[in-house]
């Protein structure tokens, strides 16, 4: 019973956090009052939950860099896991079924996060120049999830190459982040909520500067993902 009135209270949560996202949308486009409210209701999902969160590695990465996040995903909790331990100020690509949630779906769709198309080819080249003019623009980092969608196993699923083709084509360096703990809380497909700690580690930033080739890409994708294996079972 406790677990279905967590749920509630997130509801409510977010719908107020997103009304609050919309309104600043309107009066701020320079996006720093929707970074902190995405800090409010990540904070707000994880204190209502009875979550908490540890970080380990923030001495890798600097605040004021721009990066490319590569993490893992099992749960719904990776998102305000991430959303509020992350230091920098980043974006995510979100798919396009997502916008047509009333007040939630339409403050993603006008905030700076990137939507994409699923069944549209031409939505991921897209979303790749998008964050390349973010990154470039507004010196915004960029968190992506290699393996695509949540892992129903919670082990790390194959990766696909278009976080680290963008990397290629940006320049910036790839973070490698592990999450741990987050299916335990919350696993995909369920919604009953369990207490426990969330660890996020943040390894060292991967140059990116000599990729030339789809092989290049690749094989900084094959590291990443061994990467965030090794972590992983460390920690499991």
């Amino acid at each position: 019973m406790l677990s279905y009135l967590k749920v509630f209270l997130i509801a409510i949560f977010t719908l107020l956090c997103s009304i609050a996202a919309l309104t600043s949308l309107l009066i701020d486009r320079t996006y720093y009052t929707y970074f902190k409210l995405s800090k409010i209701f990540s904070g707000g999902i994880l204190f209502i939950s009875g979550v908490k969160l540890k970080l380990v590695g923030l001495e890798n990465i600097s605040p004021g860099e721009t990066y490319v996040f590569a993490s893992n995903h099992s749960s719904q909790f990776d998102i305000p896991a991430l959303q509020f331990g992350v230091p920098n100020r980043f974006v995510m690509v979100f798919k396009k079924e997502l916008s047509k949630i009333p007040l939630f779906g339409w403050q993603l769709a006008l905030g700076p996060y990137i939507m994409i198309d699923r069944k549209n080819p031409d939505s991921a080249l897209k979303s790749i120049d998008k964050a390349k003019q973010l990154m470039e623009n507004r010196k915004m980092s960029v968190l992506l999830f290699p393996e695509g969608t949540r892992s129903k196993t919670g082990e790390v699923q194959p990766f696909k190459r278009g976080a680290f083709h963008l990397a290629a084509k940006v320049g910036y360096p790839v973070v490698p982040v592990t999450i741990t703990g987050t299916a335990k809380i919350l696993p995909k497909g369920s919604f009953k909520l369990r207490k426990g700690t969330i660890t996020l580690t943040f390894e060292k930033p991967i140059d990116t500067s000599n990729l030339n080739s789809k092989q290049d890409e690749v094989a900084l994708m094959n590291r990443v993902r061994d990467i965030i294996i090794e972590t992983k079972s460390k920690a499991d």
